[in-house]
């Protein structure tokens, strides 16, 4: 996987395995912060339908810090998926609030990119098409100006930096299910977010595509240090790629503990063999009551 352009920069600055501890410069001198905060206070969601009441959410407290990796881990139906909609603007919570970097969420942001299962590319869109297409509806609504120069170049080096260089030109069809994950990667990045909301993006992938993403995921956080909170219901994927795991269970459902990994960053698939993961699964089946 190419990590940079030839100039060794991304959308974000400079491509570094370095955690970036203050803001950064991306292309035209713009500045760029690190990732958001956070904040999840009090949250409470209850679903009405024909006269069904459902509780989805009940009482959730969570703090994400700036530049954290935080996996939302447990079973079916625990709120996993509807805790991160709420956090991407795209569900009205009932009770309590969120804000990100100290502004309440009201509705969808650029600020957050959101990735599903399914990586849902346009099909009638090339590669590169895909990746420009959410800047430039952007600049459509007049929320950035950058050119069309300028944005080309940024959708080549991420390209680079997704290892799909060669591939720019290609339709979703004709690309694999590990490619077209890297291209929605590649999308969400060229909208600059501080904070990506991942809900089970790999659970489709087979075994060996998907420890390939695990390492692409990891490589891609460490270089641009966005803050990531991961929807999974797969202990080994949450502790191998989290700093930490909020598991999420009970009646109501909620955030029953949350749990500090403490293995040490890089990570790759190796990791799954030590004591300390070992150890963090066995914490994790515990909360779970598994």
């Amino acid at each position: 996987m190419g990590a940079s352009n030839s100039n060794g920069t991304g959308p974000y600055g400079p491509l570094t395995a370095e955690p970036r501890t203050s803001s950064a410069a991306g292309p035209g001198g713009t500045v760029r912060p690190p990732g958001a905060e956070v904040v999840i206070g009090s949250v409470s969601k209850t679903f009405r339908r024909r006269g069904r009441r459902t509780v989805a959410l009940s009482g959730v407290d969570l703090t994400v810090g700036s530049g954290e990796f935080v996996c939302l881990l447990g079973a079916s139906g625990c709120g996993k998926s509807t805790l991160l909609r709420i956090v991407a603007g795209a569900l009205d919570l009932d009770e309590g609030t969120v804000t990100v970097d100290g502004r309440p969420v009201s509705g969808p942001s650029p600020d957050r990119g959101l990735l599903f299962q399914s990586p849902m590319l346009f099909p009638w869109l090339t590669t590169r098409k895909n990746i420009l297409f959410g800047p430039k509806a952007q600049r459509s609504r007049g929320l950035h100006e950058r050119d069309d120069p300028e944005l080309e170049a940024e959708a080549g080096a991420i390209l680079e930096t997704v290892g799909l260089q060669q591939f720019g030109d290609a339709f979703p069809h004709e690309l694999s299910g590990g490619m077209r994950h890297r291209a929605a990667f590649a999308r969400a990045l060229m909208t600059r977010p501080s904070l990506l909301l991942m809900d089970e993006p790999f659970g489709a992938l087979d075994a060996i595509t998907r420890l390939r993403m695990h390492e692409f995921l990891l490589n891609i956080w460490q270089q641009y240090r966005m803050t990531i909170i991961f929807v999974t219901h797969d202990i080994e994927e949450s502790v191998l790629l989290a700093d930490r795991v909020a598991v999420m269970g009970g009646k109501p459902p909620t955030i029953t503990e949350v749990l500090d990994i403490p293995l040490s960053r890089p990570r790759d698939a190796e990791d799954v063999d030590t004591e300390a993961f070992l150890t963090s699964k066995r914490r994790i089946r515990s909360a779970l009551a598994l």
